[in-house]
């Protein structure tokens, strides 16, 4: 479903670049009998294990060859995929069965049991498997917390088979997004057995996975800047799935690809900064949703010393130099906006009166180069030392980094006695050092993996997969703790608990530096029809795109 909205409102994903597989011409298909499209996408795929992958790009790959018990439809509401209907869920709702469709299968033939389910979410939440997104189990699944900890075997999980194709879910309290967690890559099945013949080759190339979502993958090594995505024949909806086969490839500068759209190669492009400008008016520009938000995150800890980060004053003066309108506006240009919060704007809105979670929340470390001055003076008197040397680490993607030579710029600049290094690296290598804490500052970010502010919220908690930057609080861990147990079934108090949380991290202690609320702008030809952007999860969908002949 395509939406258009103006550029000022917009939010932003990771570019997609679809296009017709006609040579140089601008046409829908390679052949008439043939649905066909080619897509660029803007990095490597860092994972394909449902499991242990933690990035957009990973989960726009998953979301076409794999499919949970739910999916988002084209209006990101919740429907059935490899369930036949809704859960049915216990008077106290704490415990969910889902009846699995007989005719949902994996690519090999062999039918999807409830024991797929079982043994992937096993996978997860077994602390000797490094899943980051663990943590969604937490508190949450019956007995989750316990096995993180180490104090209960995975077996132990609150999840069973009551048969082949009925799965009993045990949910340690009520939770108001458990449906919408369904959705999402983590929640995906895997077959033991497969799993465990291919060994440590599962997943890692497309010869060594089965899938059952609308397409199977082909010709992606692991490390490929290409891959196809081709229609399951197995798959249980297939009548419905219109392409025959998507053509992918990276392509990191987004000057090409507005090359390659001009010369009709292409059916879309990516803009941003200057291009973003130059086309805004033309009748192909379409503006995508999305709840991308960009940030620094501070490590506080490396390699078992405190860093100079570990200051408050010192984050305080990062986050508060740095002219975020300016970077929304004139780097990124392509209607990303500033943000002086955790939570994007149009993501929730309050229980009771509907407002907007910005608008109840406020505004955090906001752009004032005067206290960060200030702040900066106090950091290198606390510090010891006039002279504060910094480096940031990026992505080797184009707007990436003219994001990071833009905030060097704004920090030696405002800062006086601060210098900035630069690192930028491929995607993947990024996502290593931010797992093994290794780096000071990153440049990062992060989409929902569901629709609540908890998304986002428990990112921050001590010992999530996400935070390591050594940050912790006691008085925050215990706002996320309420918020998924005693206040779950109390919206309005859960809503007050939420918007604590902002003043915690940010106004307290200036864990993360908020940059900007991305957007997607695109050139699109009029031919691509039924591309689907989601605000939460997996980012895109094709299982309903077509091209017109």
């Amino acid at each position: 479903m395509k939406k258009r909205y103006k550029l000022g409102t917009i939010l932003l994903a990771s570019a997609l670049i679809l296009s017709a597989c006609g040579g140089g011409k601008d046409t829908a298909s390679e052949a008439s009998d043939k649905q066909v499209l080619r897509v660029i996408e803007s990095t490597e795929i860092p994972l394909m294990d449902t499991t242990l992958a933690t990035d957009g790009v990973s989960f726009t790959a998953m979301n076409q060859v794999f499919e949970g018990l739910y999916t988002l439809d084209k209006n990101d509401q919740i429907i059935p995929a490899a369930a036949t209907a809704m859960p049915k869920i216990s008077e106290d709702q704490k415990t969910y069965t889902i009846q699995i469709r007989d005719n949902a299968k994996w690519s090999d033939g062999s039918e999807l049991t409830a024991n797929d389910f079982i043994y992937a979410w096993r996978k997860v939440v077994d602390p000797t498997s490094g899943a980051q997104y663990s943590f969604l189990y937490r508190d949450i699944v019956q007995n989750a917390s316990e096995i993180l900890d180490g104090k209960k075997d995975p077996t132990e999980l609150g999840v069973k088979a009551l048969d082949d194709k009925t799965l009993q879910i045990s949910l340690t309290q009520a939770v108001p997004y458990f449906n919408s967690l369904l959705t999402f890559g983590p929640f995906y099945p895997q077959k033991e057995s497969y799993v465990k013949k291919e060994g440590k080759d599962f997943a890692k190339d497309s010869d060594h996975m089965i899938y059952n979502g609308p397409f199977t993958m082909k010709d992606w090594s692991g490390t490929s800047k290409s891959w196809k995505f081709e229609k399951n024949d197995d798959y249980w909806d297939k009548d419905n799935v219109k392409l025959d086969r998507i053509d992918v490839q990276v392509a990191k500068e987004p000057g090409a690809a507005v090359n390659l759209y001009n010369t009709g190669k292409v059916d879309r492009a990516p803009l941003t900064g200057d291009y973003a400008s130059q086309y805004k008016d033309n009748k192909e520009f379409v503006a995508e949703p999305d709840s991308y938000v960009y940030w620094l995150k501070f490590n506080q800890k490396r390699d078992g010393k405190a860093t100079d980060v570990a200051n408050l004053y010192l984050r305080k003066a990062i986050a508060q130099a740095i002219n975020k309108e300016a970077l929304a506006d004139t780097v990124i240009a392509n209607g990303a906006t500033p943000i002086n919060g955790e939570i994007p704007r149009g993501f929730a809105q309050n229980p009771s009166t509907g407002k907007d979670f910005r608008e109840d929340s406020g505004d955090h470390l906001t752009h004032n180069v005067k206290a960060a001055q200030a702040n900066f003076a106090k950091a290198q008197q606390q510090l010891g030392k006039n002279d504060i040397t910094l480096e940031i680490v990026g992505d080797d993607q184009e707007f990436a980094k003219k994001t990071l030579e833009f905030i060097q710029s704004e920090l030696q600049t405002n800062l006086k006695g601060l210098t900035i290094t630069l690192k930028t690296v491929p995607y993947k290598n990024r996502l290593a050092l931010d797992q093994a804490q290794d780096y000071t500052v990153q440049l990062s970010r992060w989409a929902p993996a569901y629709k609540d502010p908890m998304t986002y919220i428990a990112s921050w908690e001590t010992g999530n997969n996400y935070n390591n930057m050594g940050y912790s609080n006691p008085a925050y861990d215990k706002l996320t703790k309420d918020i998924t147990t005693t206040l779950a079934t109390n919206p309005e108090a859960r809503w007050q608990a939420m918007l604590q949380t902002e003043k915690v991290l940010l106004d307290d202690d200036a864990a993360i530096a908020p940059l900007y609320q991305n957007a997607t702008a695109v050139l699109e030809k009029p031919y691509v029809k039924g591309v689907v952007k989601h605000l939460f999860g997996a980012p895109y969908s094709f299982r309903w795109a077509y091209i017109t002949k």
